[in-house]
């Protein structure tokens, strides 16, 4: 070819934006229409079956949000047992920020409860916060200020509760529609919705711990990954487009504001937006867009939290940063190469993206002075092994269970529950089917230089929203399989895809190739989705019933006599130390200040908990009543379910606090670097109230399960 030709040729792929996002969509939709006649797509479906669909989607979600809540009141009676039970039922943070709520309702107005809010000096006293700025609790605000407009008539607690599970229902619906949605088959929805209920103790934990920050959140992330997977459909319309983004941002703004842990996630799914882009398959305006989404949302939100330095210092702002330099860099026309150098370029991109993603968040953080998060790397650093061993942070995170890794005994579970295999099958088939549809569009028509990607007999060639899921549910799975916390954004995508693969048309166009007819077709598959359903409801609904059917009650009479004893007998300015899931129902249920808390995301809180924990460590009376007086403590609270405590693998907190201390733990083996303390243990050694203790602290209350002594 002679140099005036190829010039020739680069001058034709001169485009506008306008032009260029015009023809990718026309394209789109003359190829879905023209080459791809009979493929599953939504806009095919009947008014009258979307009707159904829509009906049996409400019916679900609000059948799964009844099935909670009758659980929660079997397990507690919670209807009927006393006020101060209901809050103690509320354990450890969902305790914290249950009160806040608490303390907004009691308020004279909403607008001075927020105002007590910002200047809080009873969360981590003697220091006076901004709650609204540390932590993510605009729900409980939205909340009281409903309560209080709307002036309802049933106590709010009750109010608070009922808001929670009717979110449950908006998830379920929002399953059911991205299943619907993927499969052009609102049985799979249905699927779906089973799938999540019967394998409920891994998919949620809402009917036990109502107000963690993720009962709220995860509603709202799967509302917005529904919404993006609509955005990415090929058949979208224009105007459709503009009315899906506005879902998207809405609920990525909504559930980034309801937890604290939304940097994670968005950084997941900022990820995988740079694994649908880098490998080509979904246009990089529509990636731009929800890019947009996701930065406006978390930009209102630093707002919102009065400039919580955390939002721009984490990673998530910084991949951002780096991904639309790449995308700059690159433009909407990648130029057409072989299979071996587009490799390449992924490989260079990726590595590009990670290396900028650290140059910004080093440089962000350098500039703010920011070194609230750096908890989450040493927890990262010592998960992986490398870390320090004996730190105290990481080792009260990973001496948890939630912080560990996915034991067998949860994929027992699910494969029990029907999804587990049905999913690896089905995410298997789509990472092949990915990784295929990659390879085929890269070694055709390498002489394209626009990116128009071709309709190829492979299946996800007209499906970019599969690209998508393909990638997401990977990265949420690595997760949750790191982190069983975690699980419950991974566990919803098995029930997805799962219902997905059981009912989709062009896996069964597939496997009944013999035959072209798609009545015959979409008799076999929803006889087979009507058959799962049938099945399920006969092997499970026993069981179900059977679970219904058992009343409990909560029963936890020496933390209500805890509770009871302090309203009555220490003054509203007394001060509590103790650890950190009692003082939160210490907070809800006598409203008295405490020094320390659960949600540990400040370094000053956490050297301040870290300190007060020497509690339970080998020290003098005299060394404990200093650090006590610095804190301006009034009364300690010592507990001999911790006190005593011990394990062989030091993950109790007094062999903690040994550890950190550089001393053997009780029973422990001689470890270099540690000493033997001849100190006994202060928790257990005051019970004894000899004079070497009882000039510092005397002790006011006791009874099985709790000691409390005044500060002298």
């Amino acid at each position: 070819m002679s140099e005036p030709e190829v010039r020739k040729r680069k001058q034709k792929t001169v485009v506008t934006k306008a032009e260029y996002e015009n023809y990718v969509n026309t394209l789109y939709n003359k190829q879905v229409k023209k080459e791809l006649p009979t493929p599953s797509r939504w806009s095919n479906v009947s008014l009258c079956s979307c009707l159904v669909g829509v009906v049996l989607m409400v019916i679900c979600g609000l059948v799964n949000a009844w099935y909670l809540s009758t659980l929660h009141e079997n397990t507690l009676w919670f209807t009927n047992i006393q006020e101060v039970e209901r809050e103690i039922s509320f354990r450890t943070e969902s305790g914290l920020f249950y009160s806040y709520y608490k303390q907004l309702v009691n308020s004279k107005s909403i607008s001075k409860g927020i105002d007590e809010l910002v200047r809080d000096n009873l969360t981590e006293y003697p220091s006076t916060i901004n709650v609204l700025q540390r932590m993510n609790i605009y729900q409980e605000v939205i909340l009281a200020g409903l309560s209080k407009f709307l002036a309802v008539k049933i106590p709010p607690i009750f109010f608070y509760a009922n808001f929670v599970f009717g979110l449950q229902a908006v998830l379920v619906g929002a399953l059911f529609f991205l299943s619907w949605m993927l499969s052009d088959n609102c049985l799979t929805g249905v699927l779906t919705a089973i799938f999540y209920a019967i394998n409920r103790d891994n998919t949620t934990r809402v009917e036990f711990t109502l107000a963690l920050r993720e009962c709220f959140a995860l509603p709202f992330l799967w509302v917005q990954i529904a919404a993006i997977s609509y955005f990415f459909r090929k058949d979208i319309t224009r105007g459709g487009e503009r009315l899906v983004l506005l879902f998207v941002g809405s609920s990525t703004f909504l559930f980034c504001l309801c937890w604290q842990f939304n940097q994670f996630i968005m950084l997941l799914q900022a990820f995988s937006l740079f694994g649908v882009w880098v490998l080509e398959v979904v246009p990089p305006y529509k990636i731009r867009r929800v890019m947009f989404m996701q930065l406006l949302s978390f930009l209102t939100l630093y707002y919102l939290q009065y400039f919580n330095p955390m939002i721009i210092g984490g990673l998530f702002i910084s991949f951002i940063a780096a991904f639309y330099i790449l995308m700059f860099i690159r433009g909407n026309y990648p130029a057409p190469c072989g299979v071996v150098y587009k490799l390449f370029k992924v490989i260079s991109y990726s590595i590009a993206v990670l290396i900028l993603t650290f140059i910004i968040n080093t440089t962000i953080k350098w500039y703010i002075e920011l070194d609230a998060d750096e908890h989450i790397y040493k927890f990262v650093l010592n998960k992986v092994g490398y870390g320090n061993p004996r730190d105290f942070d990481s080792r009260l995170y990973l001496c948890l269970d939630i912080f560990r890794s996915l034991p067998a005994a949860i994929y027992i579970g699910l494969s029990r529950g029907v999804i587990f295999p049905i999913y690896v099958i089905a995410h298997t088939v789509l990472l092949t089917l990915l990784v295929l549809t990659v390879l085929s569009r890269w070694s055709s028509n390498t002489e394209k230089k626009l990116y128009i990607p071709e309709v190829q007999d492979c299946l996800l060639s007209y499906r970019p929203e599969l690209c998508f899921h393909a990638i997401q549910a990977v990265m949420f799975g690595i997760l949750a399989i790191t982190t069983m916390r975690m699980k419950y954004l991974w566990t919803p995508y098995m029930c997805v895809l799962a219902g997905y693969a059981i009912g989709d048309m062009t896996l069964w166009k597939t496997l009944l190739s013999f035959t072209s007819k798609d009545k015959i077709i979409n008799v076999v598959r929803y006889t087979v989705c009507l058959t799962f359903i049938g099945s399920i409801g006969y092997l499970w609904m026993p069981s179900i019933q059977q679970e219904l059917s058992e009343l409990k009650e909560f029963w936890d009479p020496d933390t209500v006599e805890l509770m009871q004893w302090i309203n009555k007998n220490t003054a509203k300015t007394a001060s509590f130390s103790g650890s950190m899931q009692l003082l939160a129902g210490v907070k809800l249920c006598t409203g008295r200040p405490i020094t320390n808390h659960p949600h540990y995301e400040d370094k000053d809180l956490r050297d301040k908990t870290k300190q007060i924990y020497q509690i339970y460590g080998r020290r003098e009376p005299g060394d404990i009543y200093n650090i006590l007086k610095k804190y301006k403590t009034h009364y300690i609270i010592l507990e001999d379910s911790i006190c005593l405590s011990h394990n062989t693998d030091y993950c109790a907190l007094p062999d903690i606090i040994d550890l950190v201390n550089g001393m053997i733990p009780d029973k422990g083996k001689a470890v270099p670097g540690l000493i033997e303390s001849k100190v006994p243990r202060f928790c257990d050694i005051i019970r004894y109230n000899s004079s070497k203790y009882s000039k510092y602290f005397k002790s006011v209350f006791t009874n099985k399960t709790f000691r409390i002594y005044r500060l002298l």
